[in-house]
């Protein structure tokens, strides 16, 4: 899928970004890692080289980026979902937005010490993410320093984001779901302005009338056998505009504290939990709070970043090179998305939590089975041929996805 060719004695940021690409979609790690395939004649073939640049090379190339580099590089991998999404002619998208710390233990540039429970006193990044719902890819990422508020830039960025996805679906309905940490009058303006429909959590701890307003609740409409809810006529005393509130009551069972008599039988209190969203979606609460609690899905997308795209890693001390590593990481994930949905039907329908349309293997699994395997190159008669063990079940899954993508 990407091809690029060696002019000069100089190996370009370009070759290194997708040099930086396919170490992680082998599975690699830090930057020295590279030269355990450094001599893999089909990996220099796919990266169009006769030789694999060392890992010195590498790291001069990075620490000679400049932003445009970095801004380059993010408008390709914001493409790449763009290219996926035009594609495809869906009624709603559903955006998710939410940050996610990376940190560091060494000095890099442009982090900074924040507020993190496992790891108190620790440098890190804070980046903000945009996802899309329905595929699993990062459509794009606001690179910021570990100690700013989620909330920071984060106005500007969703309205930019929605404008690009806006502008090659124009007929398309968007969503966009947010923590509490987005809640204020300002990002409600925003989300207005732009005529999308929304859900975001409502911070308990900003709003003491609003606690006292729910504990003054007695009138409860019932969801399920755990949960309940009710509309309230409220909002923050400087608001211009109301919003609708719905407040969601779940019954849980309340620990006892103190020492247990394990040789008699101990009853569970029950205690309720709260959780209130404001939204503009005009459907049922029950629906609300579904659509709300599926952008837990996204937790799963930081996770796979994370463990198999390495994005958690913080390679150098440049704020440059740190951010073209950190997005050939998203690029990675997007990639391999992107073959799975290149190669396989739509799986599902719609679903109230907005879950992805396709039931996605991981990086991973795909690396068993499709990249990892042991293979020679020769050339009988001239033609170039990748001979590979004769297993039944790889032969099968490698057909289909070559025949897929000639399809495509």
């Amino acid at each position: 899928m990407l091809r690029a060719s060696r002019r000069g004695p100089i190996f370009g940021h370009h070759l290194i970004a997708l040099l930086l690409v396919v170490h992680l979609l082998l599975g690699y790690r830090e930057l020295r890692d590279a030269r355990y395939y450094r001599d893999d004649p089909l990996l220099k073939r796919v990266l169009g080289l006769t030789r694999v640049p060392d890992v010195a090379t590498i790291c001069r190339a990075l620490a000679q980026a400049d932003p445009r580099s970095v801004q380059r590089l993010r408008a390709l991998s914001r493409q790449l979902v763009l290219d996926r999404l035009q594609a495809l002619a869906w009624p709603r998208l559903t955006l998710d937005f939410d940050g996610s710390v990376i940190h560091t233990s060494r000095h890099a540039e442009g982090s900074a010490v924040g507020y993190c429970k496992a790891k108190k006193g620790a440098r890190s990044y804070y980046p903000l993410f945009c996802t899309v719902a329905q595929t699993g890819q990062v459509f794009d990422l606001l690179h910021r320093p570990g100690n700013v508020h989620d909330s920071r830039d984060a106005q500007t960025f969703l309205a930019e984001c929605l404008g690009r996805v806006r502008a090659i679906r124009p007929d398309t309905r968007f969503e966009v779901r947010l923590d509490s940490a987005f809640f204020s009058e300002a990002t409600l303006a925003t989300l207005e302005a732009e005529h999308v429909e929304y859900t975001i959590s409502v911070p308990f701890e900003r709003f003491v009338e609003l606690k006292a307003l729910i504990e003054r609740r007695r009138r409860w409409t019932r969801i399920d056998a755990g949960l309940a809810y009710c509309e309230l006529d409220w909002k923050p005393k400087r608001w211009a505009s109301g919003a609708r509130f719905v407040c969601v009551r779940k019954t849980v069972a309340t620990r006892q504290l103190g020492p247990l008599q394990l040789d008699l039988f101990v009853p569970h209190a029950l205690g309720h939990e709260f959780k209130v969203i404001v939204t503009n979606k005009a459907v049922s609460a029950a629906t609300i709070l579904a659509f709300h609690n599926g952008r837990g899905a996204q937790e799963g997308v930081f996770a796979q970043l994370k463990t198999q795209c390495q994005i958690d890693y913080v390679p150098c001390r440049r704020l440059v090179a740190n951010q073209i590593f950190l997005l050939a990481g998203v690029i990675a994930h997007n990639l391999g998305r992107e073959l799975q949905m290149a190669t396989r039907p739509v799986e599902r329908r719609t679903t109230p939590k907005r879950m992805a349309l396709w039931s996605f293997h991981e990086l991973q699994t795909l690396r068993r089975t499709l990249f990892a395997r042991a293979g020679r190159l020769t050339r009988p008669q001239g033609e170039l041929t990748l001979t590979i063990s004769a297993n039944a079940e790889v032969q099968s899954e490698i057909r289909r996805h070559l025949q897929a993508l000639q399809a495509a």
